[in-house]
């Protein structure tokens, strides 16, 4: 980006006119670069596709102490004690190793980036950002929120996954869910975990929104089709990046309808607008309004274009306070 901004108007770009996009692991590290003082200055507004600076899902980031101590117990364990001999490991002994995801260094990320969005003190910038409603479908969640029709969650599962992740509001997240037999288990922790992503994406436009800026979200619906036939995985994690880019080979078994086409049509559009003037509206698209904050309504991408007729407000509160407890300076 520092790069762009000095050299960029030699190739007949505008070093004041920057954005970045990203999706999924892409969209983690533009939530990053939003949040970064380091940051400031180089970029002018931020598409984020399924993706915030906690992840997907909500958590606090990893310190650098702890992040440093994790590789310290890992490289142990593989006998290495130098990055020339971790280089030289065979791939098969690297498979077991987990990442932190983001991690508070004191540069890039000098705090939990949560805190710098509470706080007001990310970057002003405008944003886009969107989640799917089958998200889970690509393995995504993890504990018990993967593919659907997996099978093996059981009630009980889900129910200690919840007391885990929410201590006194399990039994509130259970009901919320209507998990009451092993039956209900997957297709809930499907459901929630769309949700949550859901929850995260609304919650970023609404700090920006907050900061004085603008702010669009949406919510892709569209199954898409391969071979001829929906998708198993529905609106899946990933399923929007086609048609955002307009590109019916996104992925190689995918066939596409006038249905498909004109989605395609309208979001690369929306893109595009956003990208040039800060504002996905334009031309004969459907009105796109611009999300204030929780209450406000999200723009749904799917068989037809259309804003939502009203937000998840039961969900969405769920989420909003569990992320606050979250947050909470432990005692």
């Amino acid at each position: 980006l520092q790069w762009v901004k000095r050299n960029i108007s030699a190739f007949g770009g505008d070093p004041n006119n920057v954005t970045i996009a990203g999706e999924s692991a892409g969209a983690i590290m533009v939530g990053a670069l939003v949040g970064s003082p380091e940051a400031k200055g180089l970029f002018t507004r931020a598409i984020a596709e399924s993706g915030g600076w906690m992840g997907l899902t909500m958590g606090r980031m990893t310190p650098g102490t702890q992040a440093q101590a994790n590789g310290a117990k890992a490289t142990e364990a593989l006998g290495v004690s130098t990055i020339a001999e971790l280089r030289a490991k065979p791939l098969a002994e690297l498979t077991g190793l987990g990442g932190g995801g983001l991690v508070i260094d004191g540069y890039i990320i000098p705090e939990d980036l949560s805190l710098t969005f509470m706080n007001g003190k990310q970057n002003a910038v405008d944003v886009l950002t969107g989640s799917n409603k089958d998200e889970a479908n690509f393995g995504v969640c993890g504990g018990g929120g993967g593919r659907r029709g997996g099978g093996g969650l059981t009630a009980d599962a889900f129910k200690a996954n919840a007391q885990r992740r929410f201590g006194e509001s399990a039994g509130e997240y259970a009901t919320l869910y209507g998990v009451a037999s092993d039956a209900d288990a997957e297709p809930a922790a499907h459901v929630a975990c769309a949700d949550e992503i859901n929850w995260n994406m609304r919650q970023w436009a609404a700090a920006q929104a907050k900061r004085g800026r603008k702010a669009y979200t949406y919510f892709f619906t569209r199954v898409p089709t391969l071979n001829g036939q929906p998708s198993p995985q529905g609106a899946t994690h990933t399923a929007e990046i086609s048609y955002a880019f307009n590109n019916p080979k996104g992925q190689a078994t995918q066939t596409w309808n006038d249905v498909d086409r004109k989605l395609a049509d309208a979001m690369s559009s929306y893109w595009m607008n956003f990208v040039t003037k800060g504002d996905p509206n334009g031309g004969a698209l459907p009105a796109w309004p611009q999300f204030k904050d929780m209450t406000s309504k999200v723009m749904v991408l799917g068989d037809t274009v259309q804003v939502e007729a009203a937000p998840p407000a039961t969900k969405l509160t769920f989420y909003a306070s569990a992320f606050q407890r979250l947050m909470k300076p432990a005692n």
